[in-house]
């Protein structure tokens, strides 16, 4: 058995590829060991120290380590722990397990969405340089993910996949469903009441919204959405309007950084090392 591993926008993801079906026509997603027990796969990838969420495709495994780990370290044991599940010819997800949200209603939508993204939706991202990812459907809400220029993508995903898919209320971005626990530090909370209060009030008049991406030691992150994204005009709004604001409100931050690079799609916030390409 032969498994091929991807490098996904978030470096504490990989995505691994088994050659052979994961979970066809659904996806299901798993943030602990406790919540695992319908997959007999995900309680074996749980064993395995650092991971700390397991998402399963219709042909692959997305799984999530944590910030201290290396994948260098952990590719091995998931290697292992994959190829020994199904060569055993172990079930993916366990018979007696409950079905997901909605039953097969659930799959079916999950299959439909699955199908508008690979051939409508991620062929125009990758037209702009960007790429979109599905992860989940879940009562009326999607997740996808989106890299570089693909976030000016947003309304307009979410704005077909209710046209075709009456059940989906709702798209958000993979990135905000990852627990960070910058944003509920002292300094997080300041960032977001003054971005909520006093920023994106502003730039609302002009179309856009600023959305705070998270906070890691001396440096803020931010993703500029609506009117801001792409706009010529944004670096100015950046580095004189809102990183000096961020700074005023709190001393201690050094650097604030689009997460998104408007000309090259680069992502310096999902891609360690590149932060100082987009740094204002």
């Amino acid at each position: 058995m032969f498994i091929q591993t991807e490098e996904t926008a978030n470096p504490a993801e990989l995505k691994f590829l088994p050659g052979t079906e994961v979970l066809p026509g659904a996806t299901a997603s798993f943030d602990s060991a406790d919540e695992a027990g319908p997959s007999p796969l995900a309680v074996r990838l749980f064993e395995i120290d650092a991971i700390k969420r397991v998402s399963l495709g219709a042909d692959h495994i997305v799984l999530t380590k944590s910030d201290e780990a290396d994948w260098q370290t952990l590719k091995p044991a998931v290697l292992g722990a994959i190829m020994d599940h199904f060569v055993a010819g172990r079930p993916v997800m366990a018979e007696e397990a409950e079905p997901a949200a909605g039953g097969a209603d659930h799959d079916e939508i999950s299959a439909q969405i699955q199908e508008l993204v690979e051939t409508r939706i991620r062929p125009a991202a990758a037209d702009q340089g960007g790429d979109v990812i599905f992860h989940e459907y879940k009562e009326g809400t999607v997740v996808i993910e989106f890299t570089g220029p693909a976030h000016m993508l947003r309304g307009g995903v979410q704005t077909m996949l209710r046209h075709y898919v009456p059940e989906v209320e709702q798209v958000v971005d993979y990135q905000d469903t990852i627990p960070k626990p910058g944003l509920d530090t002292i300094e997080g909370q300041t960032i977001q009441k003054l971005l909520d209060e006093q920023v994106n009030p502003q730039v609302a008049m002009h179309g856009g919204h600023i959305a705070l991406v998270d906070v890691q030691d001396t440096k803020v992150y931010i993703r500029l959405e609506g009117g801001c994204q792409g706009c010529g005009m944004a670096s100015m709004t950046l580095k004189h309007g809102v990183e000096v604001a961020i700074k005023e409100a709190v001393p201690s931050i050094e650097e604030v950084l689009d997460s998104t690079d408007h000309a090259g799609g680069d992502n310096p916030y999902f891609q360690p090392g590149k932060e100082g390409m987009s740094a204002y």
